[in-house]
């Protein structure tokens, strides 16, 4: 195997290794002349492999707020964020199923577009809801709280005013 292409192949993974081996004449194995008096060994038989399931390791740890059952509810936070960076107040509340209200008032227009990105990004992966109550002010709600009020038309035209905006 010399041949720098197939060399390379092999690197790649294109072509199998052929493997050279200095193969000896396969020697005859000549029973012993004066048979002895062994009894033969016997052998266990073989163990056939146990039917079960393998121990399997969940790739997302259980939420506890997407298993909460419905409890009486004694906490609402209220953020009134000035940066982007208030935002791990944000997700560290609702990751423990406190459901938050954002004020976007006090924030430049641009982050508040990031800062509603992140909480869309933040209700969808722990199964929640974001919705507008003015133009300014969200609720994340988590998974385990039911919100009831008015729903119109009209709160589909603001929203998709506010994310058209450019």
């Amino acid at each position: 195997m010399t041949n720098p292409l197939k060399k390379t192949m092999v690197y790649l993974g294109l072509a199998d290794e052929e493997l050279e081996y200095d193969e000896q004449p396969p020697q005859q194995h000549q029973p012993p002349a004066h048979p002895s008096p062994v009894a033969p060994v016997p052998h266990p038989a073989p163990v056939a492999p146990v039917a079960g399931r393998a121990p399997v390791t969940p790739l997302r740890k259980s939420n506890s707020a997407r298993n909460a059952t419905v409890q009486e509810m004694n906490e609402i936070l209220t953020v009134h964020p000035r940066q982007y960076r208030d935002a791990q107040v944000i997700a560290e509340s609702f990751r423990e199923g406190v459901p938050v209200i954002i004020n976007l008032s006090q924030m430049s227009e641009g982050d508040a577009r990031r800062l509603i990105d992140f909480a869309s990004g933040l209700s969808q992966g722990l199964y929640g809801k974001i919705e507008r109550v003015t133009a300014k002010v969200f609720l994340l709600s988590p998974s385990h709280v039911v919100v009831s009020g008015e729903h119109g038309g009209q709160d589909a035209e603001v929203e998709a005013s506010f994310f058209a905006q450019g």
